[in-house]
Parts: structure tokens; C-alpha cells; sequence
């Protein structure tokens, strides 16, 4: 039979554990999220660069690379 001070130390280790992978599986949402951010971002980026040189083609002006 097990004592009360090992349970105890049991219990509180397995809290930790599922603590840090807790704070684990949190982290690598944000870093996921971030990237999904990221990437909307660059596509916008892209798309602007993309109409500014469609104006300056029908403005006449020389795309500016």
C-alpha cells in the first residue's frame, strides 16, 4: 500500500508533466497562428505590389522593380 506522501508526490508530478505539455501544445499554436499571420500578410503584400505595377503599366510609367 502506498503512503500518503508518495500519492501525493505522484499526483503533484503527474500535474507538472500535463502542466508542460500544456504550456507545450500552447506554444505551438501561437507559433502556428503567427506563421498563418505571417503568411496572410506576405500574400497581401504581394498583391498590392502586384496592382501598383498594373497602375504604373496603365499610367504609362515604367514598373519599378
Amino acid at each position: 500500500m502506498k503512503n500518503s506522501s508518495t500519492v501525493t508526490l505522484a499526483t503533484q508530478s503527474k500535474a507538472t508533466s500535463t502542466s508542460v505539455q500544456a504550456k507545450e501544445s500552447w506554444k505551438k499554436m501561437q507559433n502556428l497562428y503567427q506563421a498563418d499571420q505571417q503568411v496572410k500578410y506576405l500574400h497581401l503584400e504581394a498583391e498590392v505590389e502586384c496592382l501598383l505595377q498594373q497602375i504604373q503599366v496603365m499610367s504609362g510609367n515604367k514598373p519599378s522593380l
